[in-house]
């Protein structure tokens, strides 16, 4: 994977939820934010991948934004955003294999009409002739 984290920059805010006056007082929420466009680190054709499959996380401006409010330390939350956006980039760069269209050989296609014809018989025998 490639080290890109140079080109992130945080942004922090005060982060909601349980904390009390540290919630109040502190900016522990951190914003990963990375510019896909202006990277340095990927090619073009890798660009395209990544703005293609977290279209839906990007902003207007080209930007991906991560969050992260999990704990009460401000450190801690930038090594969480970063890590998930690293995590992010890498899972989006795999391109899924093919998938090869297969047919049914005859053999388990008579098997499975053979079975079926033995539960018909099966039932058949249970049906009373009145």
């Amino acid at each position: 994977m490639k080290d890109f984290s140079r080109e992130v920059f945080f942004r922090t805010a005060r982060s909601g939820g349980k904390g009390g006056q540290n919630v109040n007082k502190v900016e522990t929420m951190a914003e990963a934010w990375w510019c896909i466009t202006d990277s340095h680190h990927f090619t073009p054709e890798e660009k395209e991948l990544l703005l293609d499959k977290l279209k839906n996380k990007i902003n207007k401006d080209g930007y991906l934004i991560i969050k992260s409010s999990e704990t009460r330390s401000q450190l801690e939350n930038k090594q969480i955003a970063l890590s998930k956006m690293m995590t992010l980039v890498e899972k989006s760069l795999i391109i899924p294999k093919k998938r090869k269209p297969t047919k049914i050989s005859k053999a388990a296609k008579e098997k499975r009409l053979e079975s079926k014809r033995r539960e018909a018989f099966k039932k058949q025998l249970r049906k009373k002739d009145w």
